[in-house]
């Protein structure tokens, strides 16, 4: 505990995590809905993922109270919140969102992702064989006769989202920090999706002034994903687009790096260093720089919130010992919660701080040490999915969404007017 406020990964918050309800919390988050088999009822997830976000947003409530801009949210339901605009459903093997799959492989099961345009052409490589339209049925028959430390070698190699599902230790937990307000602080967010997007709207709602930077070849994918929910995440922000092929417009991009108080990006290392950004050089600065990846920055893993979360062990056996997806891509706002935790702390020197934010890990640490217990399923009532658990019988919520206030601003819409006011000379 610092200064009244749950560091995210402290022991403290375990014990408190080891003592809660998770069942309840699960239950009552949305997340319960959306794991199991579609002809079967819903199933608790392993571990205490509801309850570390509740106090996540407990953290992020404590941290900004008594300031301009206080935020209150649900920290369990923000992990279903994007099924709430999108309609996902529970699909067993298959994620909510169609795009990941769990498979057998020679000594296990593993999760892969198939979720961008050159996906199916990455799959192809990694099978040595053209898989044609539906890539799904060569790369089973691939990974059935492959260990999934195999994938895992030529997965980081091709660049493909996919992953062999272990359970891997807990990892240390995060340095505390004294809370900080972010009212007017400047945050220049490159992710994009869900998790880094979750992190800047949740710091946007504290009074910080949010710029999304794009490149004109790698524009935000969730553009082209549910507009509702696009709008939640960045209602509110500016939208810059600048091209670091283009020198003028490589120098406006490291001039507003250098303007910026927190930073949140979602690449390998080796991405912004190719556009000649330093992390380590603006954390000398003063810069607290969020970096987001699914292994960590020494890890060349690709990963999306359900091939990571399943990856990491966030999934729940069926009757039979197959592995099923935990709810929609859970990793996404599991991580978007932890890294607006930590953006809300800042060393009392006031000195920048760099925040290797693995996905992964993030996941890893709400599950339990010792072995799996048999997962727990809910039972139908007169009026819809119930569970019993140590706080009595807690009905299964449906994923709920929280209300979209404003519009989200089009790519580039606001780049002249951002550069301006910062005195970064136009491209």
């Amino acid at each position: 505990m610092v200064g009244g406020v749950p560091s995210p990964s402290s022991a403290a918050l375990g014990r408190s995590l080891a003592d809660a309800d998770a069942a309840a919390d699960w239950a009552r988050s949305g997340v319960v809905h959306l794991t199991g088999r579609p002809d079967g009822p819903p199933l608790v997830p392993p571990g205490h993922g509801a309850t570390r976000a509740r106090e996540l947003a407990h953290a992020i409530a404590a941290a900004t109270a008594g300031t301009r801009c206080p935020v209150s949210v649900d920290g369990p339901a923000l992990l279903a919140e994007r099924a709430a605009f999108t309609g996902h459903v529970r699909r067993g093997p298959v994620s909510p969102g169609g795009s990941c799959r769990l498979l057998p492989t020679a000594d296990g099961w593993a999760a892969v992702s198939c979720a961008r345009d050159v996906d199916p052409q990455l799959l192809s490589a990694l099978v040595s064989a053209e898989l044609g339209a539906d890539p799904w049925p060569g790369v089973a028959d691939w990974l059935r006769v492959h260990p999934g430390s195999d994938l895992a070698e030529r997965a980081q190699l091709l660049g493909i989202a996919a992953a062999p599902v272990h359970r891997p230790p807990p990892p240390p937990p995060f340095p505390a920090h004294p809370p900080r307000s972010v009212d007017g602080l400047l945050v220049v967010d490159f992710s994009a999706l869900w998790a880094g997007p979750l992190c800047a709207a949740l710091l946007g709602l504290a009074g910080a002034r949010v710029v999304k930077v794009e490149t004109p070849s790698r524009p935000d994918g969730a553009r082209r994903g549910d507009p509702a929910f696009y709008r939640l995440l960045h209602a509110g922000h500016r939208s810059v687009v600048l091209d670091p092929e283009l020198p003028a417009e490589r120098r406006a991009l490291a001039a507003l790096v250098a303007a910026a108080d927190i930073v949140i990006e979602a690449s390998r290392p080796r991405a912004l260093a190719g556009f000649g950004l330093d992390a380590a050089a603006a954390v000398a600065d003063g810069t607290t720089w969020i970096s987001i990846t699914a292994a960590g920055r020494d890890s060349a893993r690709v990963g999306f919130g359900d091939d990571v979360a399943a990856g990491a062990g966030l999934v729940v056996a069926d009757d039979v010992g197959a592995p099923l997806f935990c709810g929609d891509a859970l990793a996404d706002p599991l991580t978007g919660l932890t890294a607006a935790a930590l953006a809300l702390t800042a060393p009392a020197d006031g000195s920048g701080v760099l925040w290797d934010v693995a996905m992964a890990d993030v996941v890893a640490a709400t599950l339990p040490d010792g072995p799996e217990q048999a997962p727990r399923a809910a039972e139908a009532s007169a009026s819809g999915w119930v569970l019993e658990t140590d706080a009595g019988q807690v009905p299964v919520a449906r994923p709920r969404g929280r209300t979209v206030a404003g519009t989200a601003p089009a790519a580039g819409a606001h780049t002249a007017e951002v550069l301006g006011e910062l005195g970064i000379p136009l491209p």
